[in-house]
C-alpha cells in the first residue's frame, strides 16, 4: 500500500482565526499532479462548504488522525499556479507588514485567474505546387468558385490566416473542413497573447553614454558577473540620462539570458517609458498595470512564465510579474510615495524588491533627482552603493528658478491665482511658440490653515505637524490627539486672512482661458484620466504641440520629458508643507525639484516660478536652489531630534469599529499591549488619536503611532498585538497596521 501524501493549504478567507495552513489528503486521483503553489478545491468547516486555496507545502507527516483528514476535492481550472518565490515572498511580507497569508498571496499574483487566452489559426497548403495546380485546374472545370479561391491564394501565399480566408475570400468554414479532410490543406492552431504594446511603433534612439553612465554601467555588470549582485542608487540630476543607464544595464542582463523588472510610479509614465524602451528592445518589452484587461494581465504572466518577454514596465503590482530568470530590477523616482501600498499587507515596493532580489541573486537598481531619505541614508551608512549623474545629458543648464512670495502679491493688491511674474511669462512663451506646464501641488492637502499675510501655518506643538480643520470648530492634530479652538486671526501677524486652501485644476483652467483666450489648453487629473487610452493621448497631444499650456496635479511632474518646455509655474508650492505628517518637508522639497526638472529639457533654456506663502521654508529654498545635499542635512537634523524615520522606525496602527467607544478601547488596549516591550527595546507610543478623516463608511478611525530604532522591536509588538487580537476575537472591529507610513493617518 503506497504512503499517504498530504497537502498544506492556505484556505481562501481572509480572517484572523483561519490565517493557518490546513492539512488535506491527496487522493490517489490526484497524485502526482499535485503542486506547490497550485490553487485546489477543499471542503471547509463543518459544513463542507468547498472553498479555493493555495497548496503552501507537499509532506508525507500527518498532523491529525488520517480518518480526520478530508481529501481534496479537485484542482481549480479557474485559479493561477503561484511560483514558489512567490510564497516566500508572500510569508515575509505577512510577517513583516501584517496581514493573512491569503491576503499576501493575492499581493504577490499579478493575474490571479485563469483566462482563455485566444487562438490564431491559420490555413497551409499541404500539397505540392504541382498538385495544387492540377486540383486548381479541376475547379476551373467544376466551377468550384470558393475552392478555387483558396487554393489560388494558397498557390501563391503558401499559408494565410483563417479569418481572412472566411472573410476577404468569403470560403465557408465547411469548404476548409473538406479540403482539410483530403488532406490538401492542414489548419494549424497557435495562441496568440494579449499584447498591450503591440502595433505601438516608436524610432529607434541612438545615445551615447557619458563617462560618468558608463562607470555606472561597468561596476554594477561587474558585480553581477563576479557573483556580488547589490543595491545601488543613481542620485542624478533632472534630465541626467538615468534612463539611458538603466537600458544600458538591462541590456547587458539581457546578454546574459536574464530579465527585468523596470518599476514606475504612475500609469502615466508607461507611455513614455514603453516608448524608450521598445525603441531600443522591441517586441520583448511588455507592460502590466491596473488599467489592463484580466485576459491582458493573465496574458503578459504567462509571456513571462515561458521566456516571451525579456522586460516589464508598470507601477507596484510590476513586481509580482512571474520571471523565471530575474537578473536585475530597477525602481524609477524610488522617491515617490505610491511605490507604499495603501492596503493590507502595507509593503513597500522598495523592501520587497529587495527580498526578491535576494531570492534570484538579482541586482536592484534605485534611481531619483530627489532620493528618498531611506535610500540616501542607508548610502550614507554604506548599506548600499551610489552613484552622482550631475551633468544634463543634453548638455544644458538646470532651470533658472524664480520664488513669488504670495504675501507680497497680495498686498500689493492681486488676488489672481497667478502671480504677476507668471502672468508675464505665460505671455512670453505664448508668443514665442513655447510650452508651459502648471502643476497644482495639492498632494496631501488635509484642511490646513495657514496666514495669506505672513505665511503662519497653525502647528502642534508636540509633534512639529499642521492641524487639521474639523466642523466641530476645532483644530486637531492626527498624530497625538492634541487640539485647540479654530482661530479668525493670525496669532502672529495679527490678519484676518487666516483660512484654508482652496483651488482646483479646473479652476485654473478657467482662469487661464480668461487670462489668454487664445491660448490651447490642456488639463490632466483623475478627472481626465478616467479612460484606459487617456493618459497616453493627453501626453501625445502634448509632446506632438497640440497643446501651448499643460495645467495638472502631480502626475504631470513625475518623468515625462517634453524639449519644448520651457516654463514651469509651481502654484500653491507650500501645500503639501501642510500636510499634517511629519514627511510633508521632503515630499514638498521633491515635488518642487521634480516639477522644476520639467522646463528647459530641451536645447532652449528653462525657468521656473514657484510661488509660495512660505518662501523661507528650508523645502523652498533648497528646491529652487536644486540643492538636495543642504535639504538631506537640515531634514535629516529633524527627523534625528524627533525619532521619525530613517533616523528610528514607526508602525502606524490603526483600529476601524462600527463604534466609536468600542474602537477606542480597543486601541488603548493595543497601547498597553505594545507599551510592554522589553527594556532594550524602547519602544515610545503616541496616542491614540482621531484618524484625518475620522469616520468612512459608518467606520469610525482611530490611529496611534509607535517609534523605536529597532525595526525587530516593532515587528514583536505587532507580533504581541496579534495574538490579543486572536484571543479576543473582535467582532465589529479591525486594524491595520503600516510600518514607516508614507501618508499620515
Amino acid at each position: 500500500m503506497s504512503r499517504e501524501i498530504y497537502a498544506n493549504i492556505i484556505v481562501d478567507i481572509s480572517h484572523e482565526n483561519v490565517d493557518r495552513p490546513f492539512q488535506y489528503r491527496i487522493p490517489e486521483t490526484l497524485r502526482g499532479r499535485i503542486r506547490v503553489g497550485m490553487c485546489v478545491l477543499v471542503p471547509f468547516g463543518r459544513g463542507n462548504k468547498e472553498l479555493a486555496g493555495y497548496v503552501v507545502e507537499l509532506t508525507d507527516h500527518p498532523v491529525y488522525l488520517p480518518e480526520k483528514t478530508k481529501d481534496i476535492v479537485r484542482i481549480s481550472d479557474k485559479g493561477v499556479l503561484a511560483e514558489s518565490s512567490q510564497i516566500r515572498l508572500a510569508a515575509w511580507m505577512k510577517e513583516q507588514y501584517g496581514s493573512t497569508m491569503i491576503t499576501a498571496l493575492k499581493t504577490v499574483l499579478p493575474a490571479r485567474q485563469k483566462m482563455r487566452t485566444p487562438s490564431r489559426r491559420r490555413i497551409v497548403l499541404a500539397v505540392s505546387l504541382e498538385t495544387a495546380a492540377a486540383v486548381i485546374e479541376e475547379c476551373r472545370k467544376k466551377r468550384a468558385s470558393a475552392r478555387l479561391r483558396l487554393l489560388e491564394k494558397l498557390y501563391t501565399e503558401k499559408e494565410l490566416p483563417y479569418e481572412y480566408a472566411v472573410g476577404e475570400l468569403s470560403v465557408a468554414p465547411s469548404v476548409i473542413r473538406a479540403l482539410e479532410e483530403k488532406k490538401m490543406i492542414a489548419v494549424t492552431s497557435e495562441l496568440s497573447y494579449r499584447n498591450p504594446v503591440k502595433g505601438k511603433a516608436f524610432p529607434k534612439r541612438s545615445v551615447t553614454l557619458s563617462g560618468a553612465q558608463c562607470e555606472i554601467v561597468t561596476d554594477i555588470l561587474a558585480d553581477y558577473r563576479s557573483g556580488r549582485p547589490g543595491t545601488y542608487l543613481i542620485h542624478g540630476i533632472t534630465g541626467s540620462g538615468k534612463t539611458e543607464v538603466y537600458m544600458e544595464l538591462i541590456a547587458g542582463m539581457i546578454s546574459m539570458g536574464k530579465q527585468a523588472i523596470v518599476l514606475i510610479p504612475e500609469i502615466a509614465l508607461t507611455y513614455q517609458t514603453v516608448s524608450r524602451f521598445t525603441s531600443r528592445f522591441g517586441s520583448r518589452v511588455s507592460v502590466i498595470h491596473s488599467r489592463l484587461s484580466m485576459g491582458e494581465k493573465y496574458d503578459q504572466c504567462e509571456r513571462a512564465k515561458k521566456g516571451e518577454i525579456d522586460i516589464i514596465i508598470g507601477p507596484r503590482s510590476a513586481l509580482f510579474t512571474p520571471f523565471q530568470r530575474l537578473g536585475m530590477i530597477v525602481i524609477d523616482e524610488e522617491h515617490e510615495s505610491s511605490y507604499k501600498s495603501e492596503s493590507m499587507p502595507k509593503y513597500h515596493a522598495r523592501e520587497a524588491a529587495a527580498k526578491l532580489a535576494s531570492y534570484y541573486g538579482a541586482s536592484l537598481v534605485l534611481g531619483s533627482a530627489t532620493p528618498s531619505l531611506e535610500s540616501y541614508y542607508a548610502s550614507e551608512n554604506g548599506s548600499i552603493r551610489r552613484y552622482e549623474l550631475t551633468q544634463r545629458l543634453t548638455g544644458g543648464q538646470l532651470p533658472k528658478v524664480y520664488v513669488e512670495d504670495l504675501r507680497e502679491e497680495l498686498r500689493s493688491g492681486n488676488r489672481s491665482i497667478f502671480s504677476r511674474k507668471l502672468q508675464q511669462m505665460l505671455g512670453q512663451r505664448l508668443a514665442a511658440g513655447e510650452q508651459s506646464m502648471l502643476f497644482l501641488n495639492r498632494r496631501g492637502y488635509a484642511g490646513f490653515i495657514s496666514c495669506r499675510t505672513c505665511g503662519h501655518v497653525m502647528k502642534c506643538p508636540h509633534c512639529d505637524v499642521s492641524l487639521s480643520a474639523h466642523k466641530n470648530g476645532k483644530l486637531v492634530c492626527h498624530y497625538c490627539g492634541y487640539e485647540q479652538p479654530a482661530v479668525n486671526t493670525c496669532p502672529v501677524c495679527g490678519s484676518g486672512y487666516i483660512l484654508g486652501f482652496r483651488a482646483g485644476t479646473q479652476q485654473i483652467e478657467e482662469n487661464l482661458h480668461k487670462l489668454f483666450p487664445q491660448a490651447r489648453i490642456l488639463r490632466m487629473d483623475a478627472d481626465t484620466t478616467r479612460k484606459k487610452e487617456s493618459y497616453e493621448e493627453i501626453l501625445a497631444a502634448f509632446a506632438d504641440g497640440g497643446a501651448d499650456i499643460m495645467v495638472g496635479t502631480q502626475m504631470i511632474v513625475k518623468g515625462h520629458d517634453f524639449p519644448n518646455v520651457t516654463l514651469v509655474g509651481i502654484l500653491a508650492a507650500d501645500l503639501s508643507l501642510c500636510a499634517g505628517d511629519y514627511r510633508a518637508g521632503e515630499r514638498t522639497f521633491q515635488l518642487l525639484t521634480q516639477a522644476a526638472g520639467r522646463a528647459g529639457r530641451g536645447v532652449k533654456p528653462g525657468e521656473v516660478v514657484i510661488q509660495t506663502y512660505q518662501p523661507d521654508h528650508h523645502s523652498i529654498r533648497y528646491a529652487a536652489a536644486q540643492d538636495y545635499r543642504s535639504f538631506y542635512d537640515e531634514e535629516m537634523g529633524y527627523r534625528q531630534m524627533m525619532g521619525y524615520p530613517p533616523a528610528a522606525h514607526m508602525l502606524a496602527v490603526l483600529v476601524l469599529s462600527l463604534n466609536e467607544e468600542s474602537g477606542q478601547r480597543l486601541a488603548a488596549g493595543l497601547v498597553r499591549e505594545t507599551a510592554k516591550a522589553k527594556a532594550e527595546e524602547a519602544v515610545q507610543v503616541i496616542g491614540p488619536a482621531p484618524a484625518v478623516i475620522s469616520r468612512i463608511g459608518d467606520q469610525y478611525r482611530t490611529v496611534f503611532y509607535a517609534k523605536s530604532v529597532n525595526r525587530a522591536a516593532l515587528i514583536a509588538a505587532k507580533d504581541r498585538m496579534e495574538i490579543l487580537l486572536e484571543m479576543q476575537k473582535p467582532q465589529k472591529e479591525t486594524v491595520q497596521f503600516d510600518f514607516d507610513p508614507v501618508n499620515g493617518y
